[in-house]
């Protein structure tokens, strides 16, 4: 049988994997940390061959909760480098990456305990996906937080003796790193969302319409009747299909949490 085959090698091992986001999780990025300390992403385990992928997915949703136990925790430990991959994105942006691989890897776990094999896709692409939106939350949340504090915490004093803040001096607006990278992740997942999501009339009306992702026409903004003229449909019905096309977009967003 497929787990006689593969499961022996991890017998043992210290580190839990909690089939919840909890308390456990805390234990578990921990333990995690302790083992990345100072490795690089070739030190990390090879990622599991399709095959090797697949089998543990059908162990882990399997009515043995030992070997279910075991195939979660082989499904992290082998993506821990993909962890490592997203977080390189994220270096000198003010974090460890020990904490990031630490975060990320919570972004993994919730990855491995909702991926739906049925869709066709593969762990690791969906995976990169919840890593990423770990990171990013992580950092709105932590900018939120830092932009109240340092821009009010006292820097010095000026000529008269009074204290001053940073919130005093700055005169314009810096450019945002973690802003930068949130809006790049958002144009991606649009993108994507459009290919997948909608069918063909709607992907050209919408990238029409918002002249985004080489719909066309010099890519500038259409009105819904020039559309209507250009594909020789009225304009009700170019609306129609957008509000649809819309609607669809706005679940996949949702479904995202990049929004």
């Amino acid at each position: 049988m497929f787990a006689n085959a593969y499961l022996p090698v991890f017998v043992g091992t210290q580190i839990l994997s909690p089939m919840w986001i909890g308390t456990e999780n805390a234990i578990f990025t921990y333990n995690i940390r302790n083992k990345s300390r100072g490795r690089s992403l070739k030190t990390f385990e090879q990622p599991l061959s399709m095959e090797e992928e697949a089998g543990y997915l059908e162990i882990m949703h399997g009515e043995d909760k030992e070997a279910a136990h075991r195939a979660h925790q082989i499904l992290i430990e082998r993506n821990l480098r993909l962890v490592a991959h997203v977080a390189k994105k994220y270096v000198g942006c003010g974090e460890d990456m020990e904490d990031l691989i630490s975060i990320g890897t919570i972004g993994l776990i919730k990855a491995v305990n909702t991926f739906k094999a049925e869709k066709g896709s593969r762990l690791a692409t969906y995976a990169a996906r919840c890593i990423d939106n770990e990171l990013l939350m992580m950092f709105r949340t932590r900018k939120k937080i830092t932009r109240e504090i340092s821009l009010y915490e006292p820097i010095g004093t000026d000529k008269e003796g009074n204290e001053i803040n940073l919130l005093d001096i700055c005169v314009q607006e810096q450019g945002d790193i973690v802003e930068d990278m949130d809006t790049a992740a958002k144009i991606r997942c649009l993108s994507r969302l459009i290919n997948e999501k909608l069918d063909s009339r709607e992907q050209q009306i919408i990238k029409l319409r918002y002249g985004v992702l080489g719909g066309g026409s010099g890519d500038s903004e259409m009105t819904q009747r020039d559309i209507g003229k250009l594909l020789g449909i009225s304009r009700s019905y170019v609306s129609r299909i957008e509000k649809k096309a819309l609607g669809k977009l706005k679940v996949g967003l949702e479904e995202t949490k990049l929004y």
